[in-house]
C-alpha cells in the first residue's frame, strides 16, 4: 500500500519560512518523480508548485515560485522536501506531495500524471 505523508505545515508571517516534508512508503521511491502541488482557499483545482526527478539532479518550478522555494529529496530516507522562504500571503494553501513511478516523467506539471497523493498539509501565511 502506497502512502505519502506530508508534514511541516503551519502558520507563519509574511517573509517567513517553512520546510515541508513528505515521507513515502510502499513504492520504489528512488524510481519516482516527485511533485508538489497546492490548492488555495476557494480554488477548485490544485496548481503545480515544483517537481524533482528520481535522482534529485533536476528540478522544475512554477513561475510564481520566483526562486523562493527549493525541492530536494533523500532517497535513502524515502523523503522529499519543500523548503519555502520569503513566504507571501498568496502562498496560503494546502500543499500536497505526489509521486509517479517514472524515472523520465514528462508533463510533470500536470496533476493527472501522478498516481499517488498525500493528504496535504496546511500552510497559512499572514500579512
Amino acid at each position: 500500500q502506497v502512502q505519502l505523508v506530508e508534514s511541516g505545515g503551519g502558520s507563519v508571517q509574511a517573509g517567513g519560512s517553512l520546510r515541508l516534508s513528505c515521507a513515502a512508503s510502499g513504492l520504489t521511491f528512488s524510481a519516482c518523480t516527485m511533485g508538489w502541488f497546492r490548492q488555495g482557499p476557494g480554488k477548485e483545482e490544485r496548481e503545480f508548485v515544483g517537481a524533482i526527478n528520481w535522482s534529485g539532479g533536476r528540478t522544475s518550478y512554477a513561475d510564481f515560485v520566483e526562486g523562493r522555494f527549493t525541492i530536494s529529496r533523500n532517497n535513502a530516507e524515502n523523503a522529499v522536501f519543500l523548503q519555502m522562504n520569503s513566504l507571501k500571503p498568496e502562498d496560503t494553501a494546502v500543499y500536497y506531495c505526489a509521486a509517479e513511478p517514472s524515472m523520465n516523467l514528462r508533463d510533470f506539471r500536470r496533476e493527472s500524471v501522478y498516481d499517488y497523493w498525500g493528504q496535504g498539509t496546511q500552510v497559512t501565511v499572514s500579512s
